[in-house]
Formats: C-alpha cells, structure tokens, sequence
C-alpha cells in the first residue's frame, strides 16, 4: 500500500495531496474493519459502506500488508501497524544502514515479532550472463552472474524480499523470466 506521490493521482480521486498522510491511515483502518466484519455500515471521510460487504473475506486473519516507502508515515507507525515494509533500491551498504533501521523500529514497536524488509529492484538483463552492472533508473542492467551476486550482497545485509521490475528491460519479459527461473533462482531455494 502506499500513499501516492505523483501530483497527477490526486485531482482524479478529488484528494488534498496534503491530506494524504492521514487519508492512508484513516482508509487502511476502514480496510481492516471491512475484513473483519460482514454488512456493518461503516462511514468515514471518504464515504458510507452500508447494505455491501467486502467480499470474499480473507482466508487468515487478515490480508497483509506492507507499506511502500514512507507514505508519510514515521518508521516507527510502519513497523507498529503493517505486516512488513517496501523501501527502494539502494546499494547494499546503504541498503543495510536502511534495513537495520528498520529492524530496530520493529523491535521497539513489536518485540521479536518478525516484519520481513523488501525492496524493489529494476534490471535489464543482458544476454551476455557475465555483463557487468551499469545503472539504469532504479537498479541495473546487468548480466545473470552479477544479478545473484547483487542478490547475495543483499541477503547478506538483511534484505528478505527483492521485487524485480522488469519496466527498462530490452529483452523480451518471457525470456527473462525465463532466464531467472532456470539460472538465478535455484541459487536461492529455500531449505525444508
């Protein structure tokens, strides 16, 4: 979930882009009230639910959810009130200040509760497995073999989740996935 930051997605939802901060909390409690209850009419700034339910209702006790980068919230609301935390692509010594951080804010707020740390990456990866990395908007275009020694660098620093974007790729998606599943991912299977 996140707050939204491109000043063209507010006019078209009739939303205060200063407001949005407390907008993302007041619509995150209105979504965890309508998982847990059936036709309770439910009214806050943006609206009345009333004779309608969310459907279908969650499988576990609530769907989770993770905030994507601040969304005006301190790191300290992040780590109390959400399931984990998406931040953005940094280089892995960064990466690790930002992800001890983290780990310290869940630790005050939840005691040893786990809340996984995820971050998105962008790559255009070559066809050429041994390309060394070049900077692209977000990540790297790079070859497979620095593509998992990038990844290990980020295990090691405390990175549970990459999401990979494949948005800048020039090689068709398919192949890339393709690629990922044949030749990065068995390096990362988990143990039973």
């Amino acid at each position: 979930m996140a707050s939204g930051d491109r000043p063209v997605e507010f006019p078209a939802f009739g939303v205060d882009p200063e407001q949005r901060g407390s907008l993302f909390r007041e619509y995150l409690k209105v979504f965890r009230e309508v998982q847990l209850s059936s036709f309770v009419p439910l009214t806050w700034s943006g609206g009345t639910l009333q004779g309608a339910d969310l459907i279908p209702k969650p499988t576990t006790a609530e769907i989770p959810f993770f905030v994507t980068g601040h969304s005006r919230q301190t790191l300290e609301w992040i780590a109390r009130c959400s399931h984990g935390w998406i931040s953005y692509p940094r280089a892995p010594k960064a990466q690790q200040v930002v992800v001890e951080g983290w780990c310290a804010a869940v630790h005050a707020e939840c005691g040893e509760l786990f809340k996984p740390f995820t971050q998105s990456l962008y790559i255009d990866l070559t066809d050429n497995p041994q390309a060394p990395p070049r900077p692209i908007h977000l990540g790297y275009q790079l070859g497979r073999h620095h593509l998992i020694a990038l990844l290990y660098s980020l295990q090691e620093v405390g990175v549970n989740h990459v999401i990979i974007n494949l948005k800048y790729g020039q090689r068709p998606a398919g192949e890339v996935i393709e690629e990922i599943g044949q030749f990065v991912l068995p390096d990362f299977a988990m143990s039973a």
